[in-house]
C-alpha cells in the first residue's frame, strides 16, 4: 500500500492519509528558529488536523504554558476539543550552568508528545515510558 502523497513543502497531506493515524515527528532543529508563537503554531496547526506531535526537544516551561493558553482559547465543542500533553523530563546533564544548578532551573524538556484531547489517552508515564492509546477518530 503506497504511503501519503507528499505536498508542495515535502510533507504529506492529511486529506491522503486513508483512515490511519498521523505522527509528526518534529527535530529540534527545526524548532530551533522558530519564535516562541511559531512553534506553538505548528503544533496547533498539525494536532487540529487530528495529528500526533513528537517534539524531540520539547518545549520550555513558557512555550509549554503559552500552548495551553492559545489552546484554551480555541477549542470548540463541535471543532477542537484541546490537547492532550505528555513530556520526559530532560536528564541531568554536566553542562547545564552553575547558576542554572543553583536557582533549581532545569534546560528544556526531552521528548514531549502532544495529540488532539479526543484521540490520545495516557495509559502509562513514569521516567522511562510514555504509553499511550490513539484512537482513529
Amino acid at each position: 500500500m503506497p504511503g501519503p502523497t507528499p505536498n508542495v513543502d515535502g510533507d504529506a497531506s492529511p486529506d491522503d492519509t486513508d483512515d490511519g493515524v498521523r505522527i509528526d515527528m518534529i527535530s529540534g532543529a527545526r524548532m530551533e528558529g522558530l519564535t516562541g508563537m511559531e512553534k506553538i503554531r505548528l503544533i496547533l496547526d498539525g494536532v487540529r488536523d487530528g495529528n500526533i506531535v513528537i517534539l524531540e526537544e520539547g518545549l520550555s516551561p513558557d512555550e509549554e504554558s503559552k500552548l495551553i493558553e492559545v489552546t484554551m482559547t480555541e477549542i470548540s465543542p463541535d471543532d477542537f476539543t484541546g490537547i492532550e500533553i505528555e513530556t520526559y523530563p530532560k536528564a541531568e546533564t554536566t553542562d547545564q550552568s552553575f547558576l542554572d544548578k543553583l536557582i533549581g532551573r532545569k534546560s528544556a524538556q526531552k521528548l514531549t508528545v502532544i495529540g488532539p484531547a479526543n484521540r490520545i489517552e495516557t495509559l502509562h508515564k513514569d521516567e522511562n515510558l510514555i504509553s499511550t492509546l490513539v484512537s482513529r477518530k
